[in-house]
């Protein structure tokens, strides 16, 4: 591991002991954040699954019913009938946040109360069937927009998985790593500059005794 270009002092030291702290600590809520986001992610796949299994079978359903509303009636009288819309439908879209992960709620408004307005055609021409299609159809839409939301949920928070996995593996192996080595190596140099200051002060000692009392000859 590459250490950092910085100079071996204790204050150096020191101010790097207090950064390894913060980044151990940082670690420890990107792991901890990692790992809830995780856990909600799963939960909300789980749902999105559950959700999508029903939207396909109410499809099918829904098919089925136009299938036989144009087995009753021709296709231009079943394309004309399905030409224009009398219902209005409007989508809010707000958030909500997840674990720092502003996900959308989708919400429908409709411009009329009235349930029958979701029939755009007057019913003295048209067959029960494509009734049928029609209100299996607007019944399935709750439904799609849920899964629309939930399935947009999954891709942020997955997404945001993915950055938090990266900045904790950044952490773990590279600047965690990098903090310690570069410690360890002012520790030594530190070590290394204090013998080396003992053992000149330890000459400079012997000089002088020799020069003062001339200790070598008396140790003779």
């Amino acid at each position: 591991m590459a250490i950092m270009n910085v100079n071996p002092t204790r204050m150096q030291m020191s101010k790097l002991k207090k950064q390894l702290q913060t980044a151990k600590r940082g670690h420890k809520m990107l792991k901890d954040k990692r790992d809830e986001l995780m856990r909600q992610f799963i939960e909300l796949v789980q749902v999105n699954r559950r959700l999508r299994e029903k939207v396909e079978a109410e499809l099918k359903n829904c098919n089925s019913h136009f299938i036989n509303a144009g087995a009753v009636m021709s296709k231009e009288a079943l394309d004309s009938s399905l030409m224009t819309s009398k219902q209005r439908l409007g989508l809010d879209i707000s958030k909500k946040n997840i674990m720092s992960v502003d996900v959308p709620v989708f919400s429908t408004v409709t411009a009329s109360p009235d349930e029958s307005e979701i029939f755009p055609y007057g019913y003295a021409f048209t067959s029960f069937e494509l009734d049928d299609a029609v209100m299996s159809l607007n019944s399935v839409l709750p439904d799609l927009i849920k899964l629309a939301e939930i399935e947009k949920s999954c891709e942020l928070m997955a997404a945001e998985i993915e950055r938090t996995r990266r900045r904790v593996n950044s952490l773990e192996h590279v600047m965690i790593p990098r903090y310690e080595d570069t410690i360890k190596y002012i520790a030594m140099k530190l070590e290394e500059n204090d013998r080396s200051s003992r053992t000149r002060l330890m000459k400079v000692k012997d000089m002088l005794l020799e020069k003062a009392h001339h200790y070598s000859e008396k140790q003779k």
